[in-house]
């Protein structure tokens, strides 16, 4: 075990080395630089203009005016020494920025996976074992709809039912302003500012997980162990959960696996329209800014968890199904 996660601690780097140079790539080769977009700022907020003297200088001050391999090779050597380097605009350590903003995306994304777990599993389950029927088509149904459905228009649609109609949560926001409710109090708040973002962002992997799992239960159930099971007098139960369920569930695992980059992307959207403090707007404001070292750390930090879940996601298999060993 230790030896299979060393060997893919080690792997994963070459996939790190890549997915720098590549975002490196295409923020180099996207119109305009950090200088260009902080002038434009300057000029649209009446703080000043720009003679083109001012903006080589700038360039020189920032780095900017040195070639790209070199300043890729600058922030890798960085990199390395434990520094994701500083905004250009702000000059705030990008490593602050993401530890401030990145417990926030990590607990929107984990409560959209619990439910999706939650509900996804069982009613696959319960739509497999009742193949054909009525629910199974209502469920099928509602799947549909929810791999269809743009989060963009899902989250909008949430909070004019959920917050303006029924105002049963809040629109937007993270908890409550300037109010002291004690321990439980201030969990329960939150819970009720996550519930809402949280749904929104996990309906598509809720009805994903359902269809893999509806699939993959019809496909073990109908084995030859199963049937001996049957015939051995084993109640359904016993049947369902102990037999059919650990091979059906393996499928399953991978797909919540692979599901996790698109949470992570989905997030960006649904933290913009809940104003939830993630990376999703720090993001953006990386983007619109082209401030490229906080672009860097966060696709890094961002690589890093979806390759770290890859590999818990693979270390979950031996837990499932004991045949598999890690040599």
């Amino acid at each position: 075990m230790n030896r299979y996660i060393l060997r893919r601690l080690v792997q994963m780097l070459p996939v790190l080395i890549g997915i720098t140079i590549i975002t490196f790539t295409f923020t180099e080769l996207a119109p305009g630089d950090a200088v260009s977009a902080m002038i434009l700022m300057d000029f649209e907020t009446g703080a000043g203009g720009d003679d083109g003297s001012h903006a080589d200088k700038l360039r020189e001050k920032y780095g900017l005016d040195q070639p790209a391999p070199i300043r890729y090779l600058q922030w890798m050597g960085g990199l390395f020494q434990g520094n994701l380097g500083v905004r250009i605009r702000s000059k705030i350590p990008v490593s602050e920025e993401i530890a401030r903003r990145l417990p926030a995306t990590l607990r929107l994304m984990a409560a959209a996976m619990v439910i999706s777990v939650v509900l996804g599993i069982p009613l696959g389950i319960f739509s497999a074992l009742n193949q054909y029927t009525s629910p199974d088509y209502l469920l099928t149904f509602l799947a549909f709809i929810g791999i269809s459905i743009p989060g963009f228009f899902a989250a909008i649609a949430a909070i004019y039912l959920f917050s303006l109609k029924l105002g049963w949560v809040p629109t937007s926001g993270y908890s409550s302003i300037g109010r002291d409710f004690g321990f439980w109090g201030t969990i329960i708040d939150r819970l009720k500012y996550l519930a809402l973002p949280a749904t929104v962002l996990g309906l598509e992997t809720t009805a994903g997980i359902m269809r893999y799992t509806r699939s993959s239960v019809l496909e073990v159930v109908r084995l030859d162990y199963v049937t001996v099971a049957r015939s051995k007098g084993l109640s359904e139960k016993v049947v369902i959960f102990r037999h059919t369920l650990r091979n059906a569930l393996l499928p399953v695992i991978t797909i919540i696996g692979l599901r996790l980059p698109s949470l992570f992307g989905g997030a960006i959207i649904i933290e913009t329209i809940f104003n939830w403090p993630g990376m999703g707007i720090l993001y953006l404001d990386g983007v619109a800014t082209r401030d490229y070292p906080l672009i860097m750390g966060m696709v890094l930090v961002s690589a890093l968890t979806i390759v770290a879940s890859n590999l818990i996601t693979d270390l979950t298999y031996g837990t499932i199904d004991p045949r598999i060993r890690y040599e």
